[in-house]
């Protein structure tokens, strides 16, 4: 049983590198730790508890983990400082060697996150020793001091839920965690596990909890979202149906779905539904058949055309960001010419470009053609020039339009915005914009860009 007495009134600071489901598990342990009477430090004051919740997708990610630990250990001497997340599952070791940190938690241990915290906050001194002769590289862990618990990636078999916003006025709902693709290029089957998802019935009820509380907007998050159903055998489409259903939620988001398991089925149905938004995320990674090939990537890119197609028939106004991935091994200058033309002539809105790291223990470092970083940065410069024209054109076909958006919080001396169904943000001036509207839907009228091209200016359409 967990003793909250000896948090009372303590206080942590929380760090989260890498995805948005990253962030929404964050905030549900900042939640936990809030109803045991934990609360959140300012940025001037030193914590009791640090948190570094981690990401692992490219080597910068990794050092930028490491540089978050060190600058939290440094800022607060003495605190309990607790590691998590995609990196902490892949280098346990390494991060166990790092001064000041007293915990680290693998993929399947963070499930539990609290109760280690608790037993460790409480007693540090006083911990059971474990040990372990396997490779830790491919191994979830705990650590107390120089010691182990661990799980086989295999036997990542836990579940956290996670319904929570944050400083943020929209919620992010955890459906689904792992990964059974096994791209080359990719270690988040091994950080985070095969794939696993709670029940409908479980994510309707936090979803009812979250409008209960004021909430208007949730996104769906998880590894491989689509894949939902592997646990429980139901199906991503019945989830999105039952979430519909679901009174005080006005908008749903799905954060990320591969092209694969995106049926027409679905498409067709979010395209009427009450609530689910003409906003799509889809990841590409490359836009050359051969280079498709070499990451095992489930599908080719006429079917990626064709998802995007169905999609624009549809809902001619959706918003549809893309992953794009430069420079991996095999991607010769023919394949990037490839995707290059392929993106050219696709009706999507914006890409998210990032070059590829070379990841240890992945198959990728088995494909002989290397790019070199010169050419990456060449790449993706010119992806991330027609991403900007991309957008900036979808941008301007609705100003003079009429749209609703749900306003957030203006954060100090800048204007207050929100987006709209499609996901253009937008912008109120400081003279219109108002506390209340924060988390409130709101008609506007939109006008042209603001000052850096990033969002389009709005009056109140009763303004």
């Amino acid at each position: 049983m967990i003793d909250s007495s000896a948090f009372q009134g303590k206080k942590a600071k929380y760090f989260t590198l890498g995805c948005k489901l990253n962030f929404s598990e964050t905030s549900t342990f900042g939640k936990l730790l809030g109803e045991m009477g934990v609360v959140t430090a300012r940025k001037d004051e030193q914590a009791d508890i640090c948190l570094i919740n981690t990401c692992s997708v490219t080597d910068v990610a990794d050092h930028k983990c490491r540089q978050a630990i060190h600058r939290l250990v440094r800022e607060n001497p003495g605190a309990f400082v607790v590691v998590t997340g995609c990196y902490a599952q892949l280098e346990p070791e390494k991060i166990s060697k790092i001064d000041g940190v007293d915990l680290v938690l693998g993929s399947n241990e963070k499930a539990n996150l609290v109760q280690f915290l608790s037993e460790g906050f409480v007693s540090r001194d006083n911990f059971s020793t474990y040990g372990t002769d396997k490779p830790i590289a491919t191994y979830g862990a705990y650590k107390v001091g120089a010691t182990y618990k661990t799980v086989k990636t295999k036997d990542i078999k836990s579940f956290a839920p996670s319904c929570s916003r944050g400083n943020r006025t929209r919620y992010f709902l955890k459906v689904q965690d792992g990964c059974d693709y096994f791209c080359t290029y990719c270690t988040i089957p091994y950080a985070r596990g095969f794939s696993r998802n709670p029940t409908i019935a479980s994510l309707v009820a936090q979803a009812k909890e979250a409008a209960a509380e004021g909430g208007k907007e949730i996104v769906l998050t998880g590894v491989n979202i689509g894949d939902f159903g592997k646990t429980t055998g139901e199906k991503f489409l019945d989830l999105v149906k039952a979430l519909d259903d679901v009174e005080g939620v006005q908008r749903y988001r799905i954060s990320s779905l591969e092209p694969d398991l995106l049926s027409d089925e679905l498409i067709d149905y979010c395209a009427q539904s009450r609530a689910f938004m003409p906003h799509y995320h889809i990841p590409l990674q490359s836009g050359s058949d051969t280079v498709l090939k070499l990451m095992h990537r489930h599908y080719d890119r006429q079917l990626f055309a064709d998802k995007i197609h169905r999609i624009k028939a549809v809902m001619p106004d959706a918003f549809i960001g893309v992953d794009v991935m430069v420079g991996c091994r095999g991607e010769t200058p023919e394949c990037f010419e490839e995707t290059y033309e392929f993106l050219n002539g696709l009706d999507v809105t914006q890409l998210h470009v990032f070059p590829y790291s070379e990841r240890p223990g992945t198959s990728a470092l088995s494909i002989p053609y290397v790019v070199s970083e010169k050419d990456k940065k060449e790449r993706s410069r010119r992806l991330l020039d027609l991403s900007d024209q991309k957008t900036h054109a979808f941008y301007e076909r609705h100003i003079g339009q009429e749209a609703e958006v749900l306003f957030e919080k203006a954060t100090r001396g800048r204007a207050m915005h929100g987006f709209t169904k499609n996901y253009i943000r937008v912008e109120l001036s400081p003279a219109d914009a108002k506390a209340e509207y924060d988390n409130q839907l709101k008609a506007v009228v939109l006008g042209d860009f603001n000052h850096d091209k990033t969002a389009l200016k709005a009056t109140l359409k009763d303004g």
